[in-house]
């Protein structure tokens, strides 16, 4: 019952989040190979942070990786943070561009933030990432699980969560 809460919450924060980022996209290229292909639920981890592998590796600094996450998440979800910022903070980013321009003229994405409350390295480029959605202040998704990916040098929001909010909308962007 709560999982479904969960979904359905989630489900109407991606919809009013993307739906004009929909509108932006076009179906007339061919897919780049970003689609979603795990038996999770679309945008979730399979195991929840901390269930990760004994022996999974970590980067060289976890701490200051957990900080960039951090950081990096916040900003990633952060309205005034300009869309090619966001891109920078976005596995593949350069590809998902439309999406992102779409963010910047949404007027409820000024309202929405998110704030990370748990990250688990699955290797030393991969992480579980916990994370609270929040609308207004209000936590909308509470304990989201995420992933994020070291990408040139970079650690980054992955195509997959992005992704897993947007199939959550019921809808079809191309890339995801």
């Amino acid at each position: 019952m709560v999982l479904r809460r969960r979904a359905a919450a989630l489900a109407a924060a991606a919809v009013l989040l993307l739906t004009p980022a929909v509108a932006a996209c076009s179906d007339d290229e061919p897919a780049t190979g970003n689609q979603v292909t795990t038996t999770a639920p679309p945008g979730m981890t399979a195991q929840p942070p901390g269930a990760e592998e004994p022996g999974a590796e970590e980067p060289d600094d976890p701490a200051a990786a957990k900080e960039e996450i951090t950081r990096n998440w916040a900003a990633f979800f952060d309205a005034d943070t300009p869309a090619d910022e966001r891109a920078e903070l976005l596995e593949n980013g350069e590809e998902m561009e439309a999406v992102l321009d779409a963010f910047a003229g949404n007027p409820q994405a000024a309202m929405t933030a998110a704030e990370v409350t748990g990250v688990a390295f699955t290797s030393a480029t991969g992480a579980d990432v916990t994370y609270d959605l929040l609308v207004g202040g209000n936590p909308v998704v509470p304990g989201a699980h995420g992933t994020a990916v070291l990408q040139d040098g970079t650690w980054k929001v992955s195509v997959k969560t992005l992704c897993g909010l947007v199939q959550l909308s019921g809808v079809t962007v191309e890339g995801c």
